[in-house]
Formats: structure tokens, sequence, C-alpha cells
């Protein structure tokens, strides 16, 4: 099987934390749980030794020649949200996103990718402290600061510090399936999967602790039992609170609504069994809690682009 070439780009005074996040999920031989065999390049039009926000400094193996063949590219950070990329790096951005390659942001990444013109048109992310900046220095972008990752198709960009370790799950399970992004988090001790839209931060709540408890305990109720009926004015009594208390709680913690939010976990729950199982569509469509094999499939293309049976198809096909 051909490597997936992954070229993550280094830099003068790169913060090594944020360099180490796509090297861990990407640079290491993770075949036996699904992953294809990734060749991880670690690219700089900088001469080494490269020196980091800490006490160390790096050699990369590559310099920006090693993005030209690239399947994956990501940026892990950038200097500033107010120093563009050199003209170099912007045209082999512009390069890699014309010939198809993933493109990615990671944090302050996305200032690049901006810059570059290669999310043009697109929705982005980074951290909350600097989406304000971003979204007035490039108008051509759609900035979203209170979101933990964005996926835009080709350009797929994320926030701040850990975000970037959710982000590049969020690939793997992508490109790869839930089943093999659910054992890389287990692999790493991840959650394995937080959602694109929870918030990158939560207000500390003033409430006493037993309520907090109460809301996470009919989450876990809800999760627990996809395959039932939930309203929100059920789980909201659930949790001890009223709708709106309940409504403007939810939010605050997953960034979406109680309703878009349970969509997507009975998603992830029939793609995981789409993927490890061989049971009919219908009755997996039943045990994630959309009651028909047609329910299942609207929103199945609404939300991957993609049928059940031919999801199961191509992952059944990555995994042979």
């Amino acid at each position: 099987m051909k490597p997936i070439i992954v070229s993550v780009v280094a830099f003068d005074r790169i913060s090594p934390f944020h360099l180490s996040v796509p090297c861990l999920v990407f640079g290491e031989d993770r075949t036996d749980i699904g992953l294809p065999p990734c060749e991880l390049r670690v690219c700089s039009e900088d001469a080494g030794p490269l020196s980091t926000k800490m006490s160390l400094s790096l050699i990369a193996s590559h310099d920006l020649s090693g993005l030209d063949d690239a399947d994956i590219i990501i940026i892990p950070t950038w200097r500033s949200v107010e120093e563009k990329p050199s003209q170099a790096l912007s045209a082999a951005l512009r390069a890699g996103h014309a010939r198809g390659a993933l493109i990615v942001g990671l944090c302050l990444g996305a200032v690049a990718l901006a810059a570059s013109g290669v999310a043009d048109g697109c929705e982005v992310t980074t951290h909350w402290l600097h989406a304000e900046r971003l979204k007035a220095l490039y108008p051509a972008v759609s900035v979203r600061p209170d979101v933990l990752y964005v996926d835009a198709g080709q350009v797929v960009t994320s926030a701040g510090v850990a975000a970037a370790l959710d982000c590049c799950l969020h690939i793997v399970r992508r490109q790869w399936g839930a089943e093999t992004a659910n054992q890389l988090a287990r692999r790493l001790v991840l959650a394995p999967h937080r959602q694109g839209g929870q918030a990158q931060f939560i207000e500390r709540p003033v409430a006493k602790r037993v309520v907090v408890d109460a809301f996470a305990t009919a989450i876990d109720a809800v999760l627990a039992t996809l395959n039932q009926p939930h309203d929100l004015d059920t789980v909201a009594a659930r949790a001890g609170m009223t709708r709106r208390t309940f409504t403007r709680r939810f939010h605050k913690a997953f960034g979406m609504s109680f309703g878009q939010w349970l969509i997507e976990r009975r998603v992830a729950l029939a793609q995981q069994l789409l993927e490890t199982t061989q049971r009919p569509v219908e009755d997996i469509a039943f045990e994630a809690g959309f009651g028909s094999a047609v329910s299942l499939r609207q929103q199945f293309v609404a939300r991957l682009g993609v049928a059940p049976q031919q999801y199961r198809r191509t992952f059944t096909a990555v995994t042979a």
C-alpha cells in the first residue's frame, strides 16, 4: 500500500507543542489499528537548526519541496496573526490545494491558509483570542470564533492547543473511519470524539455542584439510550432545569442545540456499527435511534454526503 504523505510545516521560533500534535497522530506506525502507512515529513523553508519557544532546537528533514506531492499539508501554528507567510510557502499551499491535497491549519495556522488564499470563501476557526483580528485582516474567509474545529472540505482548521488534537482525530475519522479514530484515541488516552461545533471554552457555572452533576447525568443517560426517543423537555426535567435554562447551559457546553447534538451522536453510532458489523442497515437505523432506514439515509447524506451502504463499502474496502 502506498504511504499517505503528511507534510508538516515548521519554522524558526515554532512552539514544540503545536508541532508535536500532528507528529503524534501521523508520525508513528499505526497500521495495527487501521491507519494506512503514513510518511511524515517535517518541512521548513528556514535554514536549520530551527529555534523554538522552549530551550531546544530542531532540524527539519525537508525543505518546502516536501510539500510537492503531499496528500495532507499541515500548518501546525504560525508566528503571529499579523505576519503573512512567505511567497514561497503561500505558493506551495496554493499548489497543494490545486492538486487536491487536504490543507490543514491548526490554531494560528489558519493565518497562513487565509493569507495564501486557499481558504477564500471557506469557514475557518482559530484560537478565540485571535479570531477577531483574523476576521479583520482576511475578509475573504468566514471566521467562526467559538468552535473547536471546522471542516470545510479540502480546508480544515482548528482552535488552539488541545483542539488541534481533536481536529487531527477528526481527520482520521473522516478519512479512515470512526472505529480507527476511536482506537487511536484510546491509544493516546484521549476522548474519542469531540464535535467540531463544541465551544472552545466553557463559562464557569455558578450553580451548585448538584445541578452540574444532574446535567451531566442527564446527558449520559441520553448517550446510553440513543435508540430511545429523547425530547428536550424530558431531558431538561431529568437535569432539574427549565427548558430555557437547559438550552442555554447545553449550548455553552456543546456549541450547538440539543437536537443537532442528538442527531450527530446518532450518526456517529451508526458510522461505527456500519464499519464494525454486518448487521442490516434497518437494524442499525433502529439501534441508533433513527426509527427507519430512510431517516438514517437522509441524515447520512445531509451530514456525510454519502448513503449508509456506500459508506459501509468504502470502509470495508479500506480495512480489507
